[in-house]
Formats: C-alpha cells, sequence, structure tokens
C-alpha cells in the first residue's frame, strides 16, 4: 500500500514536470524567440537607438556629421530616404499697409505675408534679414497700381514677385534662396 502511494505521488510529480515542460516548450519558448527576433531586426534596422543601419554608412563624415556620398549633404531639402521634408510657415509680422494714388484717389493696401521653407535653419535666417525683407516688400507693394491689384492675375503676380524678392534677398545673404512660396493670409484693398 506504501507502493501504491509512492507511485501515485511519482505520477502526480511526472504529470506536474510534463505540464511545466510544455509550457515551456510551446509557450514562453516561441514568445522569447519572437521578441528577441522584432528587437533584434528594429536595432540593426536603426529604429532604436544605436542601430545597425544608419550606423553603417561607410561614407567618411564630415566636421559636421554630414556624409560625403550618395547626395546626403544635410541641405535641409530631404530626409535619408528622399523623403520631403514638411513644410514650415513664417509669418512675416506685422502686416503691411501701404498706399498707392489710383485716378486722384488715396487707396490702401493692406496685405498679410507669410513665406514656407522646408528648412528649419531658415527660420533664423528670415529673421536676421527680417529688416531688409520688410523693407523690399514694402517698396513692392507700394509701387503697385489699384488695377492692377485688382484682379487674380495681379494678386497672383505680385505674390511671385514678392518670392523672388525675398529669395534674391536670402540669396544674397546666405547663398540659399530658402523660401519656396509666399502667401497672402489676408488682402484687403479700399
Amino acid at each position: 500500500m506504501a507502493d501504491d502511494k509512492n507511485s501515485e505521488k511519482g505520477g502526480d510529480d511526472s504529470a506536474k514536470g510534463s505540464m511545466v515542460t510544455k509550457i515551456l516548450l510551446f509557450g514562453v519558448l516561441p514568445l522569447m524567440t519572437v521578441i528577441v527576433l522584432v528587437v533584434g531586426t528594429l536595432f540593426f534596422a536603426g529604429v532604436l537607438s544605436g542601430g545597425g543601419a544608419k550606423g553603417t554608412d561607410t561614407a567618411a563624415a564630415d566636421g559636421d556629421g554630414e556624409y560625403d556620398d550618395e547626395g546626403d549633404h544635410g541641405d535641409g531639402e530631404e530626409e535619408g530616404d528622399g523623403e520631403i521634408l514638411p513644410a514650415i510657415y513664417l509669418p512675416i509680422d506685422p502686416a503691411f499697409v501701404v498706399n498707392f494714388a489710383s485716378q486722384g484717389k488715396a487707396r490702401f493696401l493692406q496685405v498679410t505675408v507669410e513665406v514656407m521653407t522646408r528648412d528649419p535653419l531658415m527660420s533664423d535666417q528670415i529673421n536676421l534679414h527680417m529688416p531688409v525683407i520688410r523693407n523690399n516688400l514694402m517698396l513692392l507693394f507700394s509701387s503697385q497700381s489699384y488695377d492692377g491689384v485688382s484682379t487674380l492675375e495681379g494678386k497672383e503676380g505680385l505674390r511671385e514677385e514678392a518670392l523672388e524678392v525675398v529669395q534674391q534677398i536670402l540669396e544674397e545673404e546666405t547663398g540659399d534662396p530658402g523660401i519656396e512660396a509666399v502667401y497672402f493670409t489676408s488682402f484687403v484693398m479700399q
């Protein structure tokens, strides 16, 4: 009878051991394998810090950490895989208010201007050269005629001229035209 009790206990122990082994083999081990594979893939893809793909580039970096080959010069126009950077809109505040003569009447134009760039560093350059930008835009706006800017084509032409004015200033001062577009967010004539 004592042998029966021992054999029953031994049977339970082996069943419990067998159950633990099955859980480890079929539950935990595959889960751990998947986790290791996912983390390893993310690490070598460069998604996790210190990853391989960004660090495996064999090009020699210059003093700024920018790479010399494959066209990646850090010019702010594109990110890694040719992805275009998001647009950054910068207001030219305060709004411009100019007057011009039209058939003997005093006319006023109020224009709110914003510029668009994709280079995050260009924001500082635009702010640095804001006095020249505002001066040249003021001269441009005040040289317009009422009839010339009262049509859609006239407003579009003025917008294109304003873009050229700002790009010219930035090109002269920084060597980069810096902005892609000028937008009039408010345009009031009276």
